[in-house]
């Protein structure tokens, strides 16, 4: 028996398919869901969602969002989302260290918010 499970992002369809198994970065903790799982809603962390089919697991970024469990079918909306195979090493450490720049440079005010592809908290400028 398997899971059916559809990872969503605003724009794209990011998973469809089946697993046997799937683990959910929730805002309290990891849930495991099985077959038969009671249904339920929560919402999503940052973090991977990690799912078993074949004895293989696969991974998917999520950037947070909401997923909801019923009858066999775990449906995950986030606001984005990224299949860890996709994922380019090189790009992913050099977008890190650039965002890791980020509230220097708006504290020193050399910062170009209409350029930038990094969402900046106001907290973390403080």
């Amino acid at each position: 028996m398997a899971i059916s499970l559809k990872v969503l992002a605003p724009n794209q369809n990011v998973y469809e398919g089946e697993a046997e198994e799937v683990i959910l970065p929730s805002t309290t903790g990891q849930i495991g869901v099985l077959p038969g799982h009671i249904s339920l809603v929560t919402a999503i962390d940052i973090g991977v969602l990690r799912l078993r089919m074949n004895s293989q697991w696969k991974s998917i970024a999520l950037m947070g969002g909401f997923a909801e469990i019923e009858s066999d079918e775990v449906i995950v909306l986030v606001n984005n989302a990224e299949i860890g195979s996709d994922i380019n090493v090189q790009d992913a450490e050099k977008d890190l260290t650039e965002a890791k720049l980020v509230p220097q440079k708006v504290t020193s005010g050399n910062f170009n918010f209409a350029s930038s592809k990094f969402f900046v908290l106001p907290s973390s400028c403080q």
